[in-house]
């Protein structure tokens, strides 16, 4: 009664998740037509390929330093905002809603403004650039600035969903702390050292996961504002598979990248299981 129950779950999970994954591992093992049919079987010469390209070890360092850009940024002013916005003055609510403002805002959309915002000749980066006695930047066309103009988007993009998860992690701390803490003397910083960050860890460690699982996998933005660009600057490994399997038709090269990626990242997740949950606390 249970799996029959369970059944639309498993058959949309198969069809949909277990099926391309099984179905991109085998792929990778072969070289293919242009319509993604396997030719022939060449075993691993897809990967050792690939860790020979100079072009997959560009898409692995922006890879890392997206991620370190992104994470731990994106993760602590999240934080900040939840911890202001949980206290109790008149006109919060104004605050939360601004605050978690950017979830209600598609990828696309989001990329677009700052495309706008990051034009050399009228996007408002350069002109407070100039307004300060400097020269203008090619924000998105500068090898040196691409991938952290890129990250500073996406930073402000998902700062909205962890800033409602911390919100509400915070909200769940019981009151009564807070005041025996008061009663005993102790300062504001003493309480968000003691109290708050070891009390909001499971929450901060969910943050933590999601964001670095999503970051690996980042693609609308990179292909909105970059494309990949400038000199394979940008070019994530999502968006190197991409290009792989629907630019140059190469689906072996592609299924290979994808699997590298997959396996990265759960060894990431295991390690931070692992490592990270050590220091979680529950009440």
């Amino acid at each position: 009664m249970g799996l029959l129950y369970l059944s639309p779950s498993i058959i949309l999970f198969g069809l949909f998740l277990f099926y391309p994954m099984i179905r991109t591992l085998y792929l990778s093992f072969f070289l293919t037509d242009g319509q993604g049919v396997p030719v022939s079987f060449v075993g691993f010469e897809n990967f050792t390929y690939l860790f020979q390209s100079a072009s997959f070890q560009k898409s692995i360092t922006a890879t890392i330093l997206f991620v370190l850009y992104t994470v731990p940024l994106g993760v602590i002013l999240a934080l900040f905002f939840a911890i202001i916005a949980n206290e109790k003055v008149r006109g919060i609510g104004f605050f939360r809603t601004m605050f978690s403002s950017t979830m209600g805002m598609s990828v696309a959309a989001s990329s677009v403004i700052w495309m706008f915002m990051y034009n050399p000749a009228i996007g408002i980066f350069n002109k407070l650039v100039v307004a300060l006695g400097g020269s203008e930047v090619q924000w998105l066309l500068d090898p040196k600035f691409a991938l952290l103009s890129v990250a500073v988007s996406t930073i402000w993009m998902n700062t909205g969903f962890s800033f409602l998860i911390l919100l509400g992690g915070l909200q769940n701390i019981d009151e009564h702390l807070y005041e025996n803490a008061d009663i005993a003397g102790v300062s504001y910083w003493y309480k968000l050292r003691k109290i708050t960050v070891p009390l909001l860890s499971p929450t901060l460690f969910f943050i933590v996961t999601v964001s670095l699982i999503n970051s690996f996998q980042t693609f609308g933005q990179i292909d909105i504002l970059t494309k990949g660009g400038p000199i394979e600057s940008t070019n994530v490994i999502v968006y190197s598979i991409y290009k792989d399997a629907f630019v140059n038709y190469n689906v072996g090269s592609a299924s290979a990248q994808a699997t590298i990626l997959f396996f990265c990242i759960l060894f990431i997740t295991i390690l931070q299981f692992k490592l990270g949950e050590r220091k979680v606390h529950y009440q």
